[in-house]
């Protein structure tokens, strides 16, 4: 049983990493006491360049909240999002996306501050 709470908890770990890792860059353009304007490029690299594909472009309060729109033109075809958080130790996320055809999507979320 001991080597099976070690696997869970190993599988976490790794989920959680990779969580972490898929966090963008978060390019701050102006800033006060009143929160962050950042814009989050979609860059994709090469083994000798760097290029964008897109980018989001949002607001960051102190509190954790805030909102971004984006464009992604990785795909042959533009997609759009646009989202929002609550601030706090359990902030709520919500978003949607288009592409204004076929991919259309909503997404939300929880996270959990500890």
């Amino acid at each position: 049983m001991s080597k099976s709470i070690f696997a869970w908890v190993g599988a976490a770990a790794c989920c959680a990493a990779a969580t972490a890792m898929a966090e963008p860059v978060k390019v701050p353009l102006d800033s006060d006491d009143k929160g962050t304007i950042y814009v989050a490029p979609n860059v994709n690299s090469t083994e000798t360049s760097a290029y964008t594909k897109g980018a989001t472009v949002g607001v960051q309060r102190p509190d954790g909240s805030g909102s971004y729109i984006g464009t992604d033109t990785s795909t042959p075809r533009p997609t759009y999002s646009l989202g929002a958080s609550t601030g706090g130790n359990v902030s709520l996320t919500g978003g949607v996306l288009t592409d204004g055809k076929a991919n259309n999507g909503v997404k939300a979320g929880v996270t959990i501050k500890y």
